[in-house]
């Protein structure tokens, strides 16, 4: 498989941030990305949010308007087909270095280049800022909550044989040539189970990946899009990942 070239511009990266009311948060992040050292680009995919998100996401697009994009959404589409919009948008602008983000500072913007730089050089595909990897680095989840993401973890490692701790990380940057070879047209899920197929189908299509210590911090201001489908979505999608795989129509 081929690798990257470490001269590749570092310019040539995105990070995808899907929204629904985020205007408490999303200004935030925006300007905590814009002055990272890497002069990384923002794609805003909003489902029409109610509470001014779009209109924040302007108002910083006029400030910066190569780096920032935003697509808006007619209705609550959901988390993995906002991404899925937003890495076609990526490889349709040629960005090298595509990354995914929450919207609300649980994760840190600041470790964006620790991710990237590590694709950019060639060393992996696919760069996981990982909970899990080197003990848990959560801060101000309630115990249940955190006993439930690292059982869910034990769960899918055992049906899949996925070789991740956080198979649910939703902080991490691909290689454009990871996302051109899945078959995006086929990720049918939404939220963790999004997360674990998506590594599900990088780990199979043979792609080298490395997760990255991160801190993981909850959210202090909106409301968390924690919903008990959401589990039960991924508790399911993991079989069905297995079970295609073994019959050859992953």
């Amino acid at each position: 498989m081929p690798t990257s070239d470490p001269e590749d511009p570092p310019t040539d990266a995105l990070v995808i941030i899907p929204t629904y009311n985020e205007a408490d948060n999303i200004g935030q992040v925006i300007d905590l990305v814009l002055a990272q050292p890497l002069p990384i680009s923002i794609l805003v995919v909003d489902d029409n949010s109610t509470d001014g998100t779009p209109e924040v996401v302007r108002a910083k697009r006029d400030e910066a308007p190569d780096r920032i994009h935003l697509i808006e959404r007619s209705g609550k589409l959901g988390l993995g087909t906002a991404y899925l919009r937003g890495f076609r948008y990526a490889l349709a602008q040629g960005f090298t270095y595509i990354c995914e983000m929450d919207a609300d500072l649980s994760h840190d913007p600041d470790d964006l280049p620790r991710l990237i730089e590590p694709v950019r050089a060639g060393e992996v595909d696919l760069a996981i800022g990982s909970r899990y990897v080197q003990g848990v680095r959560v801060i101000n989840w309630p115990l249940s909550r955190l006993v439930l993401s690292y059982s869910a973890g034990i769960y899918t490692r055992a049906i899949t044989r996925l070789p991740i701790l956080d198979v649910t990380a939703g902080f991490k940057c691909f290689h454009r040539r990871v996302l051109e070879a899945l078959p995006l047209d086929r990720v049918n899920s939404d939220g963790y189970a999004f997360q674990v197929e998506m590594h599900y189908r990088t780990w199979r299509a043979g792609f080298r990946f490395k997760e990255i210590p991160v801190i993981f911090t909850e959210r202090t201001e909106g409301e968390s899009k924690m919903r008990r489908e959401i589990v039960v979505e991924a508790a399911l999608k993991v079989w069905e990942l297995r079970l295609r795989d073994l019959m050859g129509r992953l």
